[in-house]
């Protein structure tokens, strides 16, 4: 993600004339990827939620909510994606940003072996489905790469259930006083890097805890595990040196007006060393003033 990039204007900036909205949401991204059930989760987290919105009515709709009448706080627009519209939405953002608006984007998006697999198995028909399956989800990402580009959070739900997508999102959008919202996620190369993340540091130079046999079956949140990972001299260090870092950095995403940081730890298989980690870079960033979101994706696998 690169915040800000190609979108002028008051992104992330709260305004409410006349009584009116204080804050857009737009929510797209890949056909398949959780557009519905996203619009589902941010009405319950009392966002007031407007679904398949045609981009054209983008504008016009926003224009109507910020008018004189009834207060809406946090309105999300969950756009439509007709074929004939893609090329309009970045356009529609802009211009919607141009008119003083506070506006965030959400893109949402999965992998092609996962977006085949939800089609196959609703038997849906893709919103770009002449060619088939494949070649329209291919269509689609092409055509949407300029609105991922500028998208404020990019939410990778190819690993997440519906139950794990509304925590990913509560976590984002359940409080949107937070000057910057942190995730810090642990993960296993095995399984795969994460898509959506800012950083991903890689933590297999340790000395791996499952080859150990009394702490296989355990993970980086049983003591044990935690007290052998950071027993390591090379732990030390590398925590010393990675704080540093967060020092200089955090500060820098915040003065950049970056509104959201995902920060992920990797090791093999995601149980242990990238466990214990991700909970000791938390610590530290609770130190510093933060409060950070911590996810184990693979711990349980």
């Amino acid at each position: 993600m690169v915040p800000g990039h190609g979108l002028c204007g008051a992104r992330g900036r709260r305004v409410g004339h006349n009584g009116g909205v204080a804050e857009f949401l737009v929510v797209t991204g890949l056909s398949g990827a959780g557009r519905s059930q996203a619009g589902a989760v941010l009405e319950d987290l009392g966002w007031y939620v407007m679904d398949n919105l045609p981009t054209p009515l983008i504008t016009k709709v926003a224009d109507l909510l910020s008018g004189p009448g009834p207060e809406v706080q946090k309105v999300a627009l969950v756009v439509g994606r007709h074929a004939g519209q893609l090329g309009d939405l970045r356009a529609a953002v802009t211009q919607l940003e141009a008119s003083g608006h506070g506006v965030k984007l959400l893109f949402l998006e999965a992998s092609d072996e996962v977006l085949v697999r939800r089609f196959e198995g609703t038997r849906r028909r893709h919103p770009l489905g002449r060619e088939g399956v494949v070649e329209a989800i291919a269509d689609e990402r092409h055509r949407l790469e300029t609105i991922k580009e500028v998208a404020d959070v990019v939410v990778d739900t190819s690993e997440l259930n519906v139950h794990q997508l509304r925590e990913r999102l509560a976590d984002l959008f359940a409080d949107e006083s937070a000057a910057m919202q942190i995730l810090v996620l642990s993960f296993g190369f095995k399984h795969g890097v994460p898509l959506d993340v800012d950083n991903v540091l890689d933590v297999r130079f340790l000395p791996n805890p499952h080859w150990v046999e009394e702490m296989r079956p355990l993970t980086g949140l049983d003591e044990p595990v935690r007290r052998y990972v950071l027993g390591q001299p090379a732990a030390a260090e590398f925590l010393a040196r990675a704080e540093h870092l967060l020092k200089f950095l955090v500060p820098a995403y915040v003065k950049e007006g970056k509104s959201y940081l995902t920060l992920a730890i990797g090791c093999t298989g995601g149980h242990h060393r990238s466990v214990v980690l991700a909970e000791e870079f938390a610590v530290r960033l609770r130190a510093m003033g933060y409060t950070p979101t911590v996810i184990h994706r693979d711990v349980e696998r």
